[in-house]
């Protein structure tokens, strides 16, 4: 088990991760990303960029791999489980890496920021409730459009268990990326639209549901 954290980490790293993101990036930047993951998916090597970009993009990139992997789906239809795969062994491996950020480096990255803004108090209780709900917290960020780096690195920050972690990363992103590869595999082309603008609601909802459910088992 990793051991714990102060709490305080929590906050220094949210707001290192925002000023990474977000600071210094304007609509021109994130839209020449954008179009440079949408053209990795017509490359030779579009398989090692899908590993990339969700590699990546579970700790610091602002893009999500399902870009990257609809267009690559609809043209090669039978690798449409590896390309899933390719993407959820891929982006497990970069979820470790946003816990180690928020673990490891949190006192280089996250503290300066949050002295600066005098919010480095605060989040004791917040700690606490994170680590009781981390396991769903995970899930959450792994299946809907909320953004999974967040949660990375806010989990090594509370010192969420490691075992805890990657159970529920798994079992998300594999829900996530299948799902997509499945529905494209069988529909193809024409379930491109719902997917890209209704699925992350589908899952919003699905997860709702399971967390009343599940609090009506615990306190009702």
């Amino acid at each position: 088990m990793v051991p714990p954290v102060p709490a305080e980490r929590i906050c220094l790293t949210l707001a290192a991760f925002s000023v990474l993101l977000s600071g210094k990036k304007g609509p021109g930047m994130l839209r020449r990303l954008y179009d440079w993951t949408i053209g990795l998916a017509q490359s030779p090597y579009a398989m090692w960029g899908l590993a990339l970009v969700a590699f990546l993009e579970s700790s610091v990139f602002p893009i999500p791999p399902d870009i990257l992997m609809i267009p690559m789906i609809i043209a090669m239809p039978r690798k449409a489980f590896l390309i899933a795969g390719v993407a959820l062994v891929s982006s497990v491996a970069g979820g470790m890496l946003g816990y180690y950020i928020g673990w490891g480096l949190f006192e280089s990255i996250g503290r300066p920021v949050l002295e600066f803004y005098g919010k480095d108090a605060y989040f004791d209780e917040f700690a606490v409730r994170y680590n009781e709900w981390g396991a769903w917290m995970v899930l959450m960020a792994g299946v809907t459009p909320f953004p999974y780096k967040v949660i990375t690195i806010l989990s090594g920050s509370t010192g969420l268990n490691f075992g805890v972690f990657m159970i529920s990363s798994i079992i998300a992103r594999g829900l996530r990326f299948f799902v997509v590869a499945g529905l494209l595999w069988k529909f193809g082309e024409p379930i491109r639209d719902f997917i890209e603008k209704r699925l992350g609601l589908m899952f919003v909802l699905l997860v709702v549901l399971l967390l009343a459910g599940f609090y009506v088992v615990k306190f009702i």
